[in-house]
């Protein structure tokens, strides 16, 4: 099972195992990682799941499709390497994986 450490915005960090299949959304989720809100539950219709891929990882996580591109413009401070959480499957590639969250979601 991989591991993916998420950081808040404050530098705390909180690693935890996420089964493939899952999203990285979920994973936080799923281990209460605080500053991921999922306010639409993962169905790609908010913001509020916004992260930055660290970038090793940007190959591993595919591309921005146009609705996750649409709901950024919703976001705060979106970046280059800015995601939607609930738009990446986790796979066995991404142990190690690191997600930075922003100060604000949504």
């Amino acid at each position: 099972m991989p591991k993916i450490t998420y950081i808040e915005h404050n530098g705390k960090e909180h690693t935890h195992d996420v089964a493939t299949g899952l999203t990285v959304m979920e994973g936080a989720v799923r281990n209460l990682v605080p500053g991921i809100d999922a306010d639409c539950g993962g169905a790609c219709a908010c913001a509020t799941c916004h992260v930055y891929i660290d970038a090793a990882w940007t190959d591993k996580t595919g591309t921005r499709e146009a609705m996750e591109e649409s709901m950024l413009d919703f976001a705060d401070h979106v970046q280059d390497t800015s995601r939607l959480s609930c738009q990446i499957k986790v796979t066995d590639d991404m142990d190690g994986m690191i997600v930075r969250m922003p100060e604000h979601q949504g």
